[in-house]
């Protein structure tokens, strides 16, 4: 199979009234043989179209593509050794199962027992063979028709696989099952992919590494949990994670010979809640003592306090239950203190009344802490705030 590599890679359009829009600007990437790579970004971050200039159906800017060690800037996309699965299926109505999955390799003149011999052997993987090899698209289901575009591109036996959003049309159950069996054909062909998605979720569990974009910018590229662990600002804070992390704005103040998070609220210099930062974090936040800072913590990382093993009185957040989502085996709770409205993931199933004080516990070991950018230096055309811009300028401190 084949490493690709995309060396410094942008695409500029330009639009009707002559205006440059940048859609991917100076994107590097190493993706490495027989990886598992998942481009993951809100719609119009540039994932499909780095997708696309990769397969050649996009023409490359600036930078360079490499295939296993050769520049495809100026060869054909038929000629790249690459085959695609498309979100829309993209199979011949007329055309039986067998048909579509033979009709690449019949177009390059391949002997027919060779193809008889692989579109078999795709269809037994991907569970399509005997009579369903016979039937027409129309007859299929969305699942069954994802799984013959699956097949068209593994009888080719190209150097890369590359998927351009394929479970966006399938329901949810399917969408599960799908995920599985791509991530086990991946195993199975031990081959290079990648894959574009808007769902954090398909990119948590079938990427090798994830690449998050936003604005043409890759924002982190690393492993799944690292991406969840340790993100690169709150941008990819907030879009890996369902549901997304939570932010709140205060001082980082010295109190009783340790350092405390001080929320203070949006638009106000109240006090709500204050919790105590560890030992371990402290040291690395000493250079913003005393000043703004964001403090984000995941809704699973805050615990009813009446049922928490170990509850720390350092690390309490007193809230307001709004409303508890009972999801069978834990809870989500959407509260506010006063001034923030947040969410807690909680294993207990917590009584669902409405307007009631709850006191939870924070594992400030698995808090995170963002700088303060100035929300007014990220604004649209309108003058709104553009929210992930703004998000994506907050790095992570610790």
């Amino acid at each position: 199979m084949a490493k690709v590599l995309i060396e410094n890679v942008s695409k500029i359009y330009t639009d009707e009234k002559g205006r440059r829009i940048t859609a991917v600007e100076d994107v590097s990437i190493a993706i490495e043989n027989e990886e598992f790579m998942v481009f993951v970004g809100p719609s119009g971050c540039g994932k499909s179209t780095t997708l696309r200039m990769i397969a050649g159906l996009e023409e490359i800017s600036a930078g360079s593509i490499y295939i296993d060690g050769k520049r495809m800037n100026d060869v054909a996309p038929k000629d790249r050794d690459i085959a695609m699965v498309f979100q829309n299926y993209a199979l011949y109505p007329h055309m039986t199962v067998y048909k579509n999955m033979a009709f690449g390799l019949e177009l390059r003149n391949y002997p027919k027992a060779k193809i008889d011999s692989r579109v078999r052997g795709a269809a037994q993987i991907l569970g399509l063979s005997g009579e369903m090899l016979e039937r027409r698209p129309k007859a299929l289901s969305g699942g069954q028709r994802q799984r013959v575009a699956l097949g068209r591109a593994i009888v080719r036996k190209p150097k890369v696989f590359l998927f351009d959003e394929p479970l966006s049309n399938l329901d949810a159950k399917m969408r599960v099952q799908m995920r599985t069996e791509i991530s086990k054909l991946h195993s199975r062909l031990s081959t290079t992919m990648v894959y574009v998605t808007h769902d954090q979720v398909e990119a948590m569990t079938m990427g090798d590494r994830i690449c998050v974009m936003k604005d043409g910018r890759i924002q982190q590229l690393a492993k799944p949990l690292e991406i969840y662990n340790q993100p690169a600002n709150m941008f990819v804070a907030a879009f890996i994670g369902s549901p997304p992390m939570n932010f709140f704005e205060g001082i980082l103040s010295e109190q009783n010979g340790g350092l405390v998070f001080v929320e203070t609220g949006k638009n106000s210099t109240s006090k709500t809640f204050c919790v105590r930062v560890p030992e371990e974090q402290a040291s690395q936040l000493i250079p913003w003592i005393n000043k703004k800072v964001y403090f984000g913590i995941r809704p699973e990382d805050l615990e009813d306090r009446a049922v928490c093993q170990d509850p720390n009185p350092a690390h309490l957040i007193e809230a307001n239950l709004e409303i508890a989502e009972l999801m069978g085996a834990e809870s989500y709770l959407y509260l506010h203190t006063g001034s923030h409205p947040f969410i807690a993931r909680s294993n207990s199933q917590i009584d669902a009344r409405r307007n009631i004080k709850i006191e939870l516990v924070a594992n400030m070991k698995k808090a995170h802490f963002f700088e303060a950018v100035d929300p007014t230096a990220h604004t649209k055309s309108t003058g709104e705030i553009d929210l992930e811009k703004w998000q994506a300028a907050c790095r992570l401190i610790v």
